[in-house]
C-alpha cells in the first residue's frame, strides 16, 4: 500500500507540471490567435501637403460643349468642315503668335489657346477626318507651352494651373474627339519633337529611343488609376521607368520599381508585356547646362542605375520618400538616377492635399504627400516629349477607370473608408510572414515587400470596391450611349460613376 501510494504521488508529481505546461500553451496559443485578430495600432494619418486641388468649376462650360457637339453630330461633316477649319487655322495663328514672343503663365494669349482647343474639340469629333490635324493642333501646343515655360517659376501654383490647364487638358479635348470617332481615324502613335541625343539608341515601335530616356505610362488595374489621379492635379500617368540601351550590342532595358519585388531590370518585351494604356517618351532637353557639358550624361545616369541594381536589392519605397535613396519608388528611379549627376528633375514638386485621399493613402504606407508623382514628370521644362502612344482600343477604359477613381475619392472625403473583414487579417497576416520568408531568399510573396497585412487588405478592398463601382457604372455607360446616341464625355462619365458609388456605397464603407 505504502509502494502504490507513493507511486501515485510520483505520477502526480509528474502530471501536475505537464498541466501547467499544457495551460501555458494553450494560453500563449490562444493569445496567439487573439493577437493575429487583433488590428494593430497604426499611426495617425499624416498631414497633407500645404496646397490646394486643382477644381475645373467649369460645369457650365462642359454643358456647353457637349451641347455643341450634339448640334454639330446633327449637321454632319459637311455641315461644320468650313467651322472648323476655321478654328484649326485659329489655332495655328495663335501658337505662331505664341512662339513667335515670350510669354508669361498669365498670358491672354495663352487664355485664347485654351478657348480654341476646348471649343474646336466638339467640331473634330462631329467630323472625325480632321482629328489628325487637331492631333498635331494640340501637339503644337504642347511643344509652344514647354518651350515658354522654361522661364517660368514651377514653384508657383498660378504656373502649374496654367501647364495643367493646357497640357492634360489639351490632351483630354483630343481624347474627347478621338472617343466619338471610328477607330479607323486615329492612330496609336502621336510624334512629340525629336530633342537631339548622342546617347546610344534603339527603335522601339516605330520610335527612335536613347538611353536615359523616360518612359512615363499608364497600367490597368485600379491602383494605376489611384496613383493618376490622386494627386493635388489629377493626372494621366501612374508609371516611370529609365530606359539603359548597352552602346556596343544595343539592347534595350528598362529599369523600374515594382510594388511587388521592389527595383528591377525588364527587358523592352518583358515590359511591353505588361498592361499600358498609354505610355510618354520624356527626354533631357540636350541645351541644359549639364547635358551640354556632358552629352553621354542620361547615358551615364542609366549606366550607373543600371549597375546599382543589378548590384544589390532596392525595395519599393511606399513611403513616397524622394529624398532618401535605399529604397526607390517608381518615379525616384528616375531622379535619383540623375540626382546623382547634378540634374534635379521635377521641378515642380507634386502635392497631395485633400483628407480623404491622404487619409487612404497613408493606409497604404505612404508618409510623404509632397512628393514626385508620375504624371507631373511631363511638365518639368527641362524634359521634352518625344512621342506618345495611346491605344484607341482601351482608351475608354482607361477613362472610365479614372470617373470611377475620382468618384471614389469625392468617397473618401465625405468619410468612405477602406474597411476590411476582420476575419482576413489573420490570413493577410500569414500571408505576409510567407512572404517576408520568401523576401529573405529574394523571392516574391503575394503580400508585397514594405506593405503591411492590413495594407494589403486596404488594398484588396479598394480593388473590390472600384470593380463594383466599375461595373455599375459600365451599366449606366450603355444606358446613356442607348438614349444619347453617343459616348459620354468625361464630366458625363463621372455622373454617372457618382450614381454607381451611391448605389454600392455600401461597398466603400
Amino acid at each position: 500500500m505504502w509502494g502504490r501510494t507513493s507511486a501515485s504521488r510520483g505520477e502526480k508529481l509528474v502530471r501536475e507540471p505537464r498541466r501547467r505546461l499544457l495551460r501555458v500553451v494553450v494560453a500563449v496559443g490562444c493569445a496567439a490567435v487573439a493577437l493575429m485578430f487583433m488590428p494593430f495600432p497604426e499611426p495617425a494619418a499624416p498631414a497633407g501637403a500645404l496646397g490646394r486641388p486643382f477644381a475645373w468649376n467649369q460645369d457650365q462650360r462642359w454643358r456647353e460643349l457637349e451641347a455643341s457637339f450634339r448640334h454639330a453630330r446633327e449637321a454632319g461633316c459637311p455641315g461644320v468642315t468650313s467651322r472648323a477649319e476655321a478654328m484649326l487655322g485659329e489655332g495655328r495663328r495663335l501658337l505662331a503668335e505664341a512662339a513667335s514672343a515670350r510669354l508669361g503663365p498669365d498670358s491672354v494669349l495663352l487664355d485664347e489657346i485654351e478657348r480654341n482647343t476646348f471649343e474646336l474639340g466638339p467640331m473634330v469629333a462631329a467630323c472625325p477626318e480632321t482629328i489628325p490635324r487637331y492631333a498635331i493642333l494640340v501637339t503644337r501646343m504642347r511643344s509652344v507651352v514647354k518651350e515658354q515655360s522654361r522661364h517660368w517659376d514651377m514653384r508657383l501654383s498660378a504656373t502649374r494651373t496654367r501647364m495643367y490647364r493646357l497640357l492634360y487638358g489639351g490632351r483630354a479635348a483630343l481624347e474627347e474627339a478621338m472617343l466619338q470617332a471610328p477607330r479607323a481615324v486615329v492612330s496609336p502613335l502621336v510624334r512629340g519633337d525629336d530633342e537631339p541625343s548622342v546617347t546610344p539608341s534603339a527603335e522601339i515601335l516605330g520610335v527612335r529611343v536613347h538611353s536615359g530616356d523616360m518612359l512615363v505610362s499608364r497600367g490597368g488595374v485600379p491602383t494605376s488609376a489611384l496613383i493618376a489621379r490622386g494627386n493635388d492635379y489629377p493626372g494621366n500617368f501612374s508609371h516611370v521607368a529609365l530606359v539603359h540601351i548597352d552602346e556596343r550590342s544595343h539592347q534595350t532595358s528598362v529599369i523600374e520599381a515594382h510594388i511587388e519585388r521592389g527595383v528591377a531590370v525588364a527587358s523592352l518585351g518583358d515590359y511591353l508585356k505588361d498592361v499600358k494604356l498609354r505610355v510618354i517618351v520624356l527626354r533631357l532637353r540636350s541645351d541644359l547646362p549639364e547635358v551640354a557639358a556632358d552629352p553621354l550624361l542620361p547615358h551615364r545616369a542609366a549606366v550607373a542605375l543600371l549597375e546599382e541594381t543589378r548590384g544589390r536589392h532596392i525595395p519599393y519605397d511606399f513611403e513616397m520618400d524622394f529624398t532618401e535613396h535605399s529604397k526607390l519608388f517608381c518615379s525616384e528611379v528616375a531622379s535619383a538616377a540623375y540626382e546623382r549627376l547634378g540634374v534635379t528633375l521635377w521641378m515642380g514638386l507634386s502635392r497631395i492635399s485633400s483628407p480623404g485621399l491622404v487619409r487612404w493613402l497613408s493606409g497604404f504606407g505612404v508618409r510623404h504627400f509632397q512628393t514626385q508623382e508620375p504624371s507631373d514628370l511631363e511638365y518639368d521644362p527641362q524634359l521634352t516629349v518625344v512621342a506618345e502612344w495611346r491605344d484607341p482600343q482601351t482608351l475608354f477604359a482607361d477613362h472610365l477607370d479614372n470617373a470611377v477613381v475620382d468618384a471614389m475619392l469625392e468617397g473618401a472625403e465625405e468619410g468612405d473608408t477602406l474597411a476590411y473583414p476582420l476575419p482576413l487579417l489573420p490570413v493577410a497576416r500569414s500571408a505576409k510572414a510567407y512572404s517576408s520568408l520568401l523576401n529573405a531568399f529574394g523571392l516574391v510573396g503575394p503580400v508585397p515587400e514594405g506593405l503591411s497585412a492590413a495594407g494589403a487588405l486596404r488594398n484588396r478592398q479598394f480593388s473590390r470596391t472600384h470593380a463594383a463601382i466599375r461595373q455599375r457604372t459600365a451599366v449606366l455607360v450603355s444606358e446613356f450611349e442607348r438614349t444619347q446616341g453617343y459616348r459620354p464625355p468625361y464630366w458625363e462619365l463621372v455622373n454617372l460613376a457618382r450614381r454607381g458609388r451611391v448605389e454600392l456605397r455600401g461597398g466603400g464603407r
